[in-house]
């Protein structure tokens, strides 16, 4: 969930992220992993930026990963090979604070081999290097500071204070988002209003996709049992596709067992573990509402 809304940010707002990372707003457009000579080798955390010269490679972590380093080799050797006449910046950004040695590795020493890149700790950022700028203001939460409550009213008003909705509503999802990281689910519902996931692009597109599965399914079993109970049955495997969507990205990984009991449920109770999952924050907040709620 943290590393689709870092890469949302960067596609939605790539030149305040080349203006933070690179020092000026260079006009950048996302390239896609498939433009390299060969498949990447994590293309779901894999963020590619490009410019007439430069390529931006980002990886957002959450956790210190090992295979960083080697990563990071194995990306420059696959863009040179395709982009031979382009400068390539890699930046790994780490979000959640760790004492790990990890997360302070800058290079990769193989044999005769040396390969550097840059790592940005957030937590130890100045507030400041986000707190004005709108694409980059979902950051500000995990930047340095003694008091995170009060960052986090600080950072409400700057949301509050962005004129285009759009903007306003996708800034404030992804800020709750990445605020999870760090601070409690009340106070964070508490400062930023609880139906900015409802009215953000992220929040839409799973429901488009879901959606659009779902009455696919239902309609082609409505050739066979009839249209009426084909379409009734697409919003309900639409409405399940959108919770388990919902929930993965909350949690993580579901359980095959409690994807069998989602699976069981009415299309009333569907919607009562849509507006519930809200207040969820790990496997047993869900676990404990199927149990309360079991047909």
């Amino acid at each position: 969930m943290f590393d689709n809304v870092c890469k949302f940010l960067a596609e939605t707002f790539p030149a305040d992220l080349a203006q933070w990372l690179l020092g000026e707003p260079i006009p950048l457009t996302e390239l896609s992993p498939s433009e390299l000579s060969l498949e990447p080798i994590r293309a779901d955390s894999l963020i590619l930026l490009k410019s007439e010269g430069v390529i931006l490679h980002l990886e957002f972590q959450t956790q210190p990963d090992p295979t960083i380093p080697f990563r990071m080799l194995d990306y420059w050797v696959r863009v040179y090979r395709r982009f031979p006449e382009c400068q390539m910046r890699q930046v790994v950004i780490y979000l959640r604070e760790s004492s790990s040695d990890l997360v302070y590795k800058t290079q990769l020493e193989i044999a005769q081999t040396r390969h550097k890149f840059q790592v940005i700790r957030l937590w130890e950022e100045p507030v400041d290097t986000f707190i004005n700028v709108p694409g980059l203001l979902p950051f500000a939460i995990l930047a340095q500071t003694g008091d995170r409550q009060r960052l986090l009213e600080r950072v409400a008003e700057q949301i509050n204070a962005i004129a285009d909705r759009r903007t306003q509503n996708n800034v404030a999802a992804s800020t709750a988002i990445l605020a999870g990281l760090v601070l409690d689910k009340v106070l964070i519902k508490r400062l930023l209003r609880q139906e900015i996931m409802q009215e953000s692009v992220i929040y839409q597109d799973i429901w488009e996709e879901a959606l659009e599965r779902g009455l696919q399914q239902g309609l082609q079993q409505g050739l066979q049992q009839g249209l009426q109970e084909g379409l009734q049955q697409g919003v309900t495997e639409g409405e399940k596709a959108l919770i388990l969507r919902l929930l993965n990205r909350r949690l993580g990984s579901l359980p095959e067992t409690v994807i069998g009991q989602i699976n069981q449920l009415s299309l009333p109770a569907l919607e009562q573990l849509g507006e519930a999952l809200l207040d969820f924050s790990e496997i047993d907040d869900l676990v404990g509402w199927l149990v309360s709620n079991a047909p």
